[in-house]
């Protein structure tokens, strides 16, 4: 029997060449953890959406099913399949013929719909109300606030959250589908700024705090998310993995803003990538 080398993570995401986002910072943070990415792009870019000016824009909607009958030929084995920004209702339809084509593979969904309280442009409609269906055979899901309440058909309310508020929210969550939900960047009302998760067959809250930083970046969520996938399928639990995240996303962050560079050329993710080599792990998370 042929041994195999890593785990393997398929990567459903646009890439954007200049931003360090989606692709582009997905792939390092995964390799760094050991894991082998396998980069299915959604879509190219010049650059991201977040203004810097006309963006070259290729889309590859087409690629994604060529790419998993290519897989089905080699018979190759994939460990996790992990979605992030998709462009149209074809796309999400690719994603689920992912899903069922690898049912033994771990599904993360990351619903890239929309940030501060408002959908992206290029979220319709049809694409938000179909989200869901992705939502529904995840495993594990990692909005933000504003994409929690978008799947939840909420209002978006940017007052601090109460510890029940937030309970509340990741159960009804879970209820749509998956085992595992976490929500990024939510501020609570005791005034810390946390993500929270939720582990529904343990039934257990969970909460990793972090500084406050006065300034954006594109691309966090991403690395977020990628960082958790990896740690999660090289062994971490779920409030491990969430740690592991935060930790290197909030040095990420800190380091970018000591040195002032431009917001909209994202964080300097390779002055903090040797936090994942060494696997080192400081920041603390309990329960919610």
């Amino acid at each position: 029997m042929q041994l195999r080398d890593t785990r393997r993570v398929a990567c459903i995401h646009d890439i954007s060449t200049f931003g360090r986002c989606s692709l582009s910072v997905i792939l390092p943070v995964l390799s760094a953890i050991g894991v082998q990415a396998l980069p299915i792009p959604t879509a190219v870019l010049s650059t991201h959406t977040g203004g810097l000016g006309e963006v070259a824009f290729r889309d590859l909607t087409e690629f994604i099913p060529q790419v998993l009958e290519h897989y089905k030929r080699l018979e190759l084995e994939i460990d996790c399949i992990y979605t992030g920004f998709l462009g149209s209702q074809q796309q999400i339809d690719h994603c689920l013929e992912f899903f069922e084509a690898y049912p033994n593979a771990l599904a993360i969904v990351d619903p890239v719909m929309g940030d501060h309280g408002k959908a992206y442009k290029t979220c319709t409609a049809d694409i938000c109300s179909r989200m869901t269906e992705l939502v529904r055979k995840a495993d594990i899901i990692t909005p933000n606030l504003t994409e929690a309440c978008m799947l939840l058909k909420t209002e978006y309310d940017p007052m601090p959250l109460t510890r029940a508020a937030a309970k509340s929210m990741l159960v009804r969550l879970s209820e749509l589908g998956p085992d595992q939900v976490v929500i990024t960047g939510v501020q609570l009302a005791g005034g810390e700024v946390a993500n929270i998760g939720y582990d529904r067959p343990n039934n257990t809250f969970w909460e990793v705090s972090c500084d406050y930083v006065p300034v954006s970046y594109p691309g966090t969520g991403d690395i977020f998310a990628g960082v958790l996938t990896g740690a999660i399928m090289t062994g971490d639990s779920l409030p491990i993995a969430m740690s592991r995240a935060t930790q290197f996303l909030e040095r990420a962050i800190k380091t970018t803003f000591s040195y002032g560079t431009d917001t909209r050329h994202g964080v300097m993710l390779e002055s903090a990538i040797s936090i994942l080599l060494s696997r080192e792990n400081q920041k603390d998370y309990k329960i919610l």
